[in-house]
């Protein structure tokens, strides 16, 4: 079937935005009456109020947007402000209550609640009267609450919303999200307004949209059709009227219009179309060229009288989707590259302003990107409509997340569940469908991982469940609403050793697939062929990269991001790895432009409760911005270098202030064309046409102290740098102390070791037993006081090059024996190719495998420097720290 909607519809979208449907436009008086309902409320955390009833102790002042919750700690070391701010995980029901002053309804006139959001159930009293609830935490919904209201008095709202985790047997057991890795808050966290109408008016209750839907049917060489859809509530009598949609462009010109008059019957819905011909129309042309006119829609009665007025932003574009040419804006070739999102702030949750919202998408697309993936649910109004105005172009998804199942015996979903999932994208559908910058629906994330997803997004299913009913069922519903767009489902897993799971990329017009080469799995460099190997099994299918990336912690570093494994559900998480998974991924999604959109994982830190990570406490660190906005990892400014034309030129490692080790290689991103390196006043030289617009100077060394590092181009006849302060101890001066195997280095009871690097050959390994997701077990290791230090190591042949001044040195290594019995390991130590220890059998020396040993000697070092090497004679040879330092007395 997804194929043949793919011939059918050519994958063609045209859409416009639209928001609330309660902005005005050139000047026009409002019809509608809209009071925002954002000051004064009461809140109380806990089910012992009774409904509607009046409020008692406990409770707290507090005003809309309103989340109870907030999630996610760094390490103070981080330096966030916001590092060890008070938690609050607290999830079940929460009252809220406000007295708010109700304006006089003229004859006929009807009101209305508003809620843009509310998690994520909802149920509503007016003056104790229930007028009706909303399950669901990601979309707006309205109720006619004209029957229970008190016009022109004071009246009193009760909102009891209720955020517990689905469980079999909960009140939310049925209610998407079943689960994520992300952390659903409770509240009303998005505005709460009372909107009052005539009688008859453009449907208020259509699934939170506006009623009035437009879409660009046909773009030609010199004009372009509109079709308007409106949908008409009349709660009054039989009566006639005429819809009047005007189309104006940015210069408030008309430039269309349309007129049809029709006859209301009573108490009843009915829908209009019309088409407009806009001549030489200005087409939405993404971030080159985001154009928007205004749509004003009109309902007057017999006499003239205006009874209803819609003003809305209109974008006309068309977009296809081509498996070969990827995304073409208006028959222009767009590769979309841009970032993941989720809704939340350190400061305050789920609970963003429009101006939170505005400086999320400002830092997102000063980075470059021209796409968002709204993920993994509906997002909020402000963001689309700042994404059409910069003509950022959208992915959109409902929250089915992983799992669609509560209990271990269930395959498929439950009739209610299934209702909800329905819910949720009918509303997604009709409140962003206007959207420009909107592609397509996303109808799953990941629900392809079955009885093999991670641990803490388990409910302990063992069999595989089948997401295919719910898939096809959620299909046909999309493009029952809306067939000028396509489908899409995020999965995990297919090709990846999961054969239980039934296949999900068929269901959809366009397949997108979330693959961690490098971080879960493999290495970087698998990710291309893997593509390609999705590409070739569905050729007429478009594919994209919808997530990829890695962790990072703001105060983890490594010297070598090769120098050891990272721990992508723990600790050992440093920025640099990061920055060089996306060095090394970033050019083989650009080397395949039949990719027809990549979003990296993720744009900023979010709260997850389910991670203990990196340096940070219930956060995914995969960010490229700290969770509070205010720092930029160096990753973020790879990517401005690659997708940015604003010129940048950025210092990698500034986070990394104390030097562990004297001698460094320093790692420039810049988009010049020629760049230059400065350290203490003295060039180190110019670099021109850097490779990947990673421009690297090797071997630099630091003086002892602080270290000043600035970089600079031109751009434009204009010099632009960066500058960045390193400082080398006088313990790190002239010598190395190397925890082997290690990508982070172990703390020392007796000197500061830096992470393993200036190797050659040889593999890292641990002695403990690394868990993902789960603390690793630990090793016990005898004989020393630094277990961490001993536990990683270094085995095979491989040498050690160091960068040492002429002087004698005094070398200390440590050993110990992980598994070998005596007799299976032996091997050489040679300094600058002279055996310093030879045949060396740990677990002999030791006693005992577990057991650290060391072994020290002094070696001269001329003008190369020094060469350890380790040299395999039976098995492996192994070190776990090498100590080289200057010897005081052979230097007197």
């Amino acid at each position: 079937m997804a194929m043949h909607l793919l011939k059918r519809l050519n994958l063609t979208t045209a859409l416009w935005l639209i928001g609330t449907g309660t902005a005005l436009a050139q000047g026009a008086a409002p019809v509608r009456q809209v009071t925002p309902l954002a000051q004064g409320w009461q809140f109380h955390f806990g089910d012992d109020q009774p409904e509607g009833g009046a409020r008692g102790a406990g409770w707290e002042t507090v005003s809309l947007p309103h989340t109870w919750n907030r999630v996610g700690q760094y390490e103070a070391q981080t330096g966030i402000p916001l590092a060890r701010r008070p938690i609050d995980k607290r999830q079940g029901v929460a009252w809220y209550r406000l007295d708010f002053a109700a304006p006089a309804l003229a004859q006929g006139q009807r009101a209305y609640l508003q809620f843009d959001a509310a998690s994520r159930t909802a149920q509503v009293w007016v003056n104790g009267r229930k007028v009706g609830g909303h399950d669901g935490g990601f979309s707006r919904f309205r109720l006619d609450i004209t029957d229970a209201l008190r016009a022109g008095q004071t009246n009193q709202l009760s909102v009891r919303v209720d955020n517990t985790q689905p469980a079999p047997g909960s009140t939310t057991q049925d209610i998407l999200p079943l689960t994520g890795d992300f952390f659903v808050q409770g509240g009303l966290y998005r505005p709460v307004s009372l909107v009052v109408t005539e009688a008859t008016h453009f449907d208020m209750l259509d699934d939170g949209g506006s009623g009035v839907y437009a879409q660009t049917t046909r773009i030609g060489a010199t004009s372009a059709d509109l079709a308007v859809v409106a949908r008409v509530r009349n709660d009054a009598g039989a009566r006639g009227l005429t819809l009047v949609s005007r189309l104006i462009d940015a210069r408030g010109r008309q430039v269309a219009r349309a007129e049809t008059p029709l006859q209301a019957a009573a108490n009843a819905t009915r829908e209009d179309r019309q088409v407009l011909t806009i001549a030489r129309p200005h087409l939405w042309q993404g971030v080159a060229s985001p154009y928007l006119y205004t749509l004003a829609c009109e309902l007057r009665d017999a006499d003239g009288r205006l009874l209803d007025r819609i003003d809305q932003s209109v974008g006309i574009r068309e977009v296809r989707i081509d498996p070969d040419k990827g995304l073409l804006l208006n028959g222009r070739p767009t590769p979309l590259h841009g970032v993941g999102l989720h809704q939340d702030s350190m400061a305050h949750g789920w609970a963003m302003s429009e101006a939170d919202v505005e400086r999320t998408v400002g830092i997102i697309r000063d980075m470059g990107a021209n796409s968002i993936r709204l993920t993994h649910y509906q997002h909020g109004d402000a963001v689309h409509t700042i994404a059409d105005r910069l003509g950022l172009i959208v992915w959109d998804e409902i929250p089915l997340v992983t799992a669609w199942t509560t209990r271990n015996e269930q395959k498929t979903a439950t009739e209610q569940l299934t209702a909800n999932a329905r819910q949720q994208l009918r509303e997604l559908v009709a409140q962003n469908r206007n959207h420009p910058s909107v592609v397509v629906w996303g109808i799953a994330n990941e629900v392809d991982f079955g009885p093999s997803r991670p641990g803490f997004l388990s409910n302990g299913t063992t069999a595989a469940p089948d997401p295919l009913p719910l898939l096809r069922d959620l299909n046909t519903l999309a493009h029952q609403l809306d067939p000028s767009r396509p489908t899409a489902v995020a999965n995990c897993c297919e090709d990846r050793d999961m054969p239980q799971v039934p296949p999900v990329a068929d269901v959809p017009d366009v397949s997108a697939v979330n693959r961690y080469f490098g971080w879960y799995y493999d290495k970087p460099e698998d990710l291309g062929p893997h593509l390609d190997s999705l590409h070739k099994k569905r050729p007429q299918q478009p594919l994209a990269l919808s997530e990829y990336g890695a962790g990072a912690g703001l105060s983890l570093h490594t010297d070598d991001v090769r120098g050891g494994p990272v721990d992508a559900g723990g600790r050992n998480q440093p920025e640099e790895y990061q920055a060089d998974l996306h060095e090394r991924t970033w050019p083989q999604i650009k080397a395949r432009p039949w990719l027809w959109a990549s979003w990296l994982w993720n744009s900023f830190d979010f709260g997850s409760t389910v991670r203990r990570e990196g340096d940070a406490v219930d956060i995914n660190t995969k960010g490229l911005v700290s969770y509070d906005g205010s720092v930029r990892k160096d990753a973020f400014y790879y990517y401005r270098a690659q997708w940015s034309d604003q010129p940048t030129v950025h210092i990698t490692g500034r986070r990394y202030t104390d030097r562990n080790y004297g001698v460094t290689d320093v790692k420039v991103y810049s988009n010049a064309a020629r760049t230059q390196l400065w350290l203490n006043g003295k060039s180190l030289g110019t670099v021109a046409g850097c490779e990947n617009r990673v421009c690297v100077w090797t071997g630099v060394r630091l003086a002892p102290g602080e270290n000043r590092l600035e970089a600079r181009a031109m751009f434009a006849g204009k010099t632009v740098s960066d500058a960045i302060r390193w400082t080398l101890g006088p313990d790190q001066v002239d010598a190395y102390r190397i925890d082997s195997g290690a990508i982070v280095a172990a703390p020392s009871t007796h000197a500061r070791f830096g992470s393993d690097a200036f190797f050659d050959g040889g593999k890292p390994g641990t002695m403990d037993t690394v868990q993902r997701y789960r603390p690793p077990i630990l090793a016990k290791i005898a004989n020393s006081p630094d277990r961490d230090l001993v536990a990683s190591y270094r085995s095979g042949d491989f040498r050690y090059r160091l960068p040492l001044p002429r002087g004698s040195y005094r070398v200390t290594l440590t050993f110990a024996e992980p598994s070998q019995p005596v007799g299976q390991r032996l091997f050489d130590v040679t300094a600058n190719g002279k055996a310093m220890l030879q045949a060396v059998d740990v677990a002999a020396l030791a006693g005992a495998p577990l057991t650290a040993i060391t072994r020290t000697f002094t070696v001269a070092v001329g003008d190369a420097g020094l060469d350890l090497g380790f040299v395999s004679r039976k098995g492996e040879a192994i070190v776990s720290a090498v100590e080289v330092e200057r010897d005081r007395q052979g230097s007197r």
